[in-house]
């Protein structure tokens, strides 16, 4: 193994300024629910967003990067399990609740939690041990195409009874990359590929909803029902222009945009900071991902290697989906752009990965 070192500062200055912009564009965006008269419930969602969130996060950020990511190993089982209880649970009377007909959330000691979020960690932690286990039997497929397969039902079950869609599709595309990078036969990887697809046309046909948004990804919809989001989003990101109204100037984020500190608030972004204020954000994640795949490369083993490409990818699949659903160039499905929407939960976890991924970093290959 190389001496130990200093972890990735260049990452680190990137999650830096994502964590920085993250906080000055959602206190921007948040003035639109201020001056709604659901303004007195910004209490509760400041301090999910930022106590718990951002300051929790940030000390779950230290402590992970200071904890030898080997150590998780031997406890991924375990992990992968307690996160699977933990999405039972929020169809417990009196621990899970309903919020827009979807059992997605626990209620402890008066703060919602979403479970989903821990289950992508967990979910990652286990496969990539998983596939690290099973390295050394290329040819069978009890090793490569079933442990896969197992762990997608697993986590479409809990996602249909939920529902929760977003958290499945991310899922299954993080675990698809780490399939491939791990080395896996193409062979394996393709089967393995068109079953996913093949058993996700059921779930479309059965729920309607999943049905009329890929409709009007296509056909645009109805501007003042199945399309009025993407209609204000595309508005609110044209009236940015090239340069932006400037910070808070946002009229979209008043009333006309959904989810303006939630879902649409890349829009709200593009609004008032144009065209350059929306490339550099995407910019950063560009080189979040690219960054942090070196790291993944640089990894001296296969463990660190899956691990950290698994939670790169985790991350910023589900930024760049937020982003491209706004542009109306992926279909809505309710994906957070991490760093900077509402939800605390999300937060937190990933500032818990981005500690981890540091941690790697240290014990990468001399030579970069």
């Amino acid at each position: 193994m190389s001496p130990k070192r200093s972890f990735d500062k260049s990452f680190a200055i990137i999650v830096t300024v994502l964590v920085t912009l993250g906080f000055l564009f959602f206190l921007s965006a948040s003035l639109g629910l201020l001056a709604k008269e659901e303004g007195a419930r910004f209490s509760p969602i400041f301090f999910s967003q930022f106590v718990f969130g951002l300051g929790l996060g940030l000390v779950a950020l230290f402590t992970l990067s200071k904890i030898h990511y080997r150590k998780y190993k031997k406890y991924t089982f375990y992990i992968f399990l307690a996160s699977l209880v933990m999405s039972l649970l929020v169809f417990v009377p009196g621990l899970g609740f309903e919020h827009n007909a979807a059992y997605r959330w626990l209620n402890i000691f008066g703060f919602s939690f979403q479970p989903a979020e821990f289950l992508k960690l967990a979910f990652i932690l286990y496969f990539a041990a998983l596939l690290t286990s099973f390295k050394n039997k290329p040819n069978d497929w009890k090793y490569n195409v079933l442990p896969i397969m197992i762990l997608l039902s697993v986590v479409s079950v809990i996602s249909y009874i939920q529902p929760d869609y977003g958290t499945f599709v991310v899922i299954a595309v993080t675990a698809m990359a780490m399939f491939f990078i791990s080395g896996v036969r193409l062979k394996y990887f393709f089967i393995t590929l068109a079953v996913a697809i093949v058993g996700i046309i059921p779930i479309i046909c059965t729920k309607s909803y999943i049905l009329t948004r890929l409709l009007t990804f296509f056909n645009g919809g109805d501007a003042l029902g199945s399309g009025y989001q993407i209609k204000q989003s595309l508005i609110a990101i044209g009236s940015g222009g090239f340069f932006g109204k400037g910070f808070g100037k946002s009229v979209q984020k008043f009333g006309s945009l959904p989810e303006s500190i939630g879902d649409s608030i890349f829009a709200v972004t593009a609004e008032e900071w144009g065209f350059i204020g929306a490339s550099l954000l995407v910019a950063l994640f560009f080189f979040f991902t690219y960054r942090g795949l070196k790291i993944s490369h640089h990894s001296v083993d296969i463990f660190g290697r899956l691990l950290v490409a698994g939670l790169v990818i985790l991350i910023a699949s589900q930024s760049f989906i937020n982003m491209a659903s706004m542009l109306g160039i992926f279909p809505m499905i309710g994906m957070p752009l991490l760093f900077i929407s509402k939800g605390g939960t999300a937060l937190f976890f990933t500032l818990a990965e981005v500690g981890i991924i540091l941690n790697v970093s240290k014990y990468q290959k001399l030579t970069k």
